[in-house]
């Protein structure tokens, strides 16, 4: 059965800035269309594979590698909420897993 794909706002915020990084980095939108198909699609991977993820220390979580990026997401019975997607090259110590689940809460 194929879950659907629910993003938390924390998640959306944060990947948009990524994006925009890009934007504004590159002067162009180039990179950041690549970036977004990239990880789109495998996001999409999720809906009827949810276990490809590496798990994690919480029940339910799980994280994605796509090159710098962490998916972490959480599967649930018929969505699969992705709860961060976060660039590996930031500092170990932001990333904060058990905050990031609570405000998954918030759906965008």
């Amino acid at each position: 059965m194929a879950r659907r794909i629910i993003w938390s706002k924390l998640a959306l915020d944060v990947y948009n800035k990524i994006l925009e990084f890009y934007n504004q980095r590159n002067g162009n939108k180039i990179y950041s269309r690549k970036l977004n198909r990239e990880i789109k699609h495998t996001i999409s991977l999720l809906k009827k594979q949810p276990n490809l993820g590496k798990v994690t220390q919480i029940d339910n979580i799980k994280v994605l590698i796509h090159g710098d990026y962490k998916i972490i997401y959480e599967i649930r019975r018929k969505e699969i909420i992705i709860t961060m997607v976060w660039d590996t090259r930031q500092y170990p110590e932001k990333l904060n897993i058990n905050n990031i689940i609570s405000s998954a809460n918030n759906i965008g």
